[in-house]
């Protein structure tokens, strides 16, 4: 069905197909049309940071912001969810248009802006789900927030998804909030993660549970930037990095249809960054915590690639656009 629909909705605007498709889900979520997207659930159990994944493969943050279809996403056999990112206050995001395919070369260029109706809609959302499985919530800051002042709204965000989250993932490396990507480094990147442990350990006497907190770093490290920031998760104890999101570097796809474009690049060109960035990160790690794969996932051979470079779990995005729910029952089957 995704084949034949394909073609007709790669011929529309990006953006507009993604808004129509997020509304149809979400009407279509709880009644018998969700019937035409459910797949059977593939129990291919993970352990990782305490909790238990359905299986290895999740549903990365940015197709959902808002949390308006978890269920349906749920319905299609994904193994865990990530929604957001959400920041505290609802924010348009950047000026049209901002979302681009670059058909040739199965990838995206977004510059969207953590573009989202804020953290209680988020919160509502997620309230009304009946999802019972791993429901992580990424968390960003507005972009009207000083940088010098962007460990608050984390924090916000963080206080208010606690109770809900299954686990919660703090985004400093989006390319298209300006400042975001400082904070992963030095002394910002300390004092953030800092002020996050000891809300976690505010929360969790609060709450009664231990919910993992993870940080979600950019493609575009150099090798001592990985070493530094794998020093700080770990001086830290912080429970989890998913490597990684979007890239600045355009040099696969320079020729191609919108390569100019400013933003974000995801899918097949970020695949191989993203497996070095993995593979080092691991190396330094040491297993001390866990890694979520993403980047270019479009195969079942991507997807053991991410695994053997030292992911526990992966997440897809772009290659779930591309080629469909058949996707995550490959990876889930077989990783």
């Amino acid at each position: 069905m995704y084949s034949l629909a394909k073609p007709l909705m790669f011929q529309c605007d990006p953006e507009h197909v993604h808004e129509l498709t997020i509304k149809g889900l979400a009407k279509t979520q709880h009644n018998a049309l969700a019937a035409l997207y459910r797949r059977p659930q593939i129990i291919n159990p993970v352990e990782v940071m305490g909790l238990t994944f359905d299986n290895p493969v999740g549903l990365a943050a940015g197709l959902d912001k808002n949390g308006d279809c978890i269920d349906a996403f749920a319905a299609m056999g994904f193994g865990f969810i990530e929604i957001g990112t959400v920041t505290p206050k609802a924010q348009e995001g950047n000026e049209k248009p901002r979302l681009f395919r670059i058909k040739q070369a199965d990838a995206i260029i977004n510059r969207m802006g953590f573009n989202n109706h804020g953290i209680d809609y988020l919160i509502e959302n997620v309230k009304r789900a009946r999802y019972s499985g791993v429901l992580g919530i990424n968390i960003g800051k507005n972009k009207d927030t000083p940088i010098e002042h962007g460990k608050d709204d984390y924090i916000i965000c963080m206080e208010k998804a606690y109770a809900h989250a299954g686990y919660i993932t703090v985004n400093i490396s989006s390319p298209n909030t300006p400042g975001l990507r400082s904070l992963q480094y030095g002394e910002a990147l300390d004092d953030l993660l800092g002020s996050l442990k000891e809300k976690q350990a505010e929360l969790a006497l609060i709450h009664n549970k231990q919910v993992p907190l993870l940080v979600k770093i950019a493609p575009d490290l150099s090798m001592a930037e990985i070493e530094q920031v794998a020093d700080s998760l770990v001086r830290f104890n912080i429970d989890g990095v998913i490597a990684t999101n979007t890239t600045l570097d355009r040099e696969l796809v320079f020729d191609l249809p919108h390569a100019h474009e400013a933003g974000g690049l995801s899918g097949r060109p970020v695949q191989s960054k993203s497996t070095w960035v993995i593979q080092e990160l691991s190396r330094r790690l040491n297993g001390h915590l866990p890694i979520i794969g993403v980047g270019g996932i479009d195969s079942l051979t991507a997807g053991r690639e991410k695994m053997a470079a030292g992911a526990s779990l992966v997440q897809i995005y772009s290659g779930f656009i591309y080629q469909g729910p058949k996707l995550i029952q490959q990876l889930a089957r077989h990783l």
